[in-house]
């Protein structure tokens, strides 16, 4: 998804799946933690269901409205977290998988030497 959109202008937008259907309408959008890219998208997927999470980048902006690679069963079967909190990592990771997409492991740390361990006899 084109990365220099402004995530409010995203909210209310509606949203179809992969054949065009209607999802809903997005309630919220999430940004990543580390590098401030919307990543995610809450859909209202009724006037009384819940909120369903939906990746925003593999989605696509087209015409004003969202448009997810997506089956609109899949989108509502995703896991539910509640809206108007912040995603855990944990959380995140469910939603890569229950999408099918994958998830870079965070960079390794080089190993380094930091001195003696707190509470050993070495001198």
């Amino acid at each position: 998804m084109q990365t220099d959109i402004d995530p409010r202008n995203l909210i209310g937008r509606k949203a179809f799946d992969r054949t065009g259907a209607k999802i809903g309408t997005i309630d919220e959008v999430y940004l990543d933690d580390a590098t401030g890219v919307p990543e995610w998208a809450a859909i209202r997927t009724g006037l009384f269901s819940r909120d369903a999470f939906v990746p925003l980048e593999p989605s696509e902006l087209i015409e004003g409205t969202l448009h997810i690679p997506f089956d609109r069963s899949l989108i509502k079967d995703a896991p539910d977290f509640g809206v108007g909190r912040h995603l855990s990592p944990d959380q995140e990771l469910q939603l890569y998988h229950h999408y099918g997409l994958d998830v870079a492991p965070p960079p390794s740390l080089p190993d380094r030497d930091f001195g003696k361990l707190a509470g050993s006899d070495d001198n």
